[in-house]
């Protein structure tokens, strides 16, 4: 059995979650979770050699998906990659001005 570790939920519409693992590192994939998108499709195609290729897109407002990009970024603590100083600024895993 296995759990949902919630990164980002918004209302219960919009949502950011990796199977929880006990490990140090989680490398377990980030899954987004969307209830009733407003548009989405689902598509596969073929190519010449006859191999299949699915696409997923899903439209998630720009708002929201910003707040799941800065609890993304927190929980893997890659706000340092982003050029900025590491520390209790905003969007570090610390802070808590988000």
């Amino acid at each position: 059995m296995s759990t949902k570790e919630w990164v980002y939920q918004e209302n219960d519409l919009v949502g950011l979650y990796q199977e929880m693992t006990f490990d140090e590192d989680n490398n377990n994939p980030a899954v987004i979770q969307i209830i009733n998108p407003a548009n989405f499709t689902v598509a596969s195609e073929s190519n010449a050699e006859g191999t299949v290729f699915g696409k997923l897109e899903a439209e998630i407002p720009a708002d929201v998906f910003d707040h799941i990009a800065i609890a993304w970024l927190k929980k893997r603590k890659l706000h340092g990659a982003l050029g900025g100083p590491v520390g209790l600024e905003w969007g570090s895993p610390d802070s808590h001005l988000d």
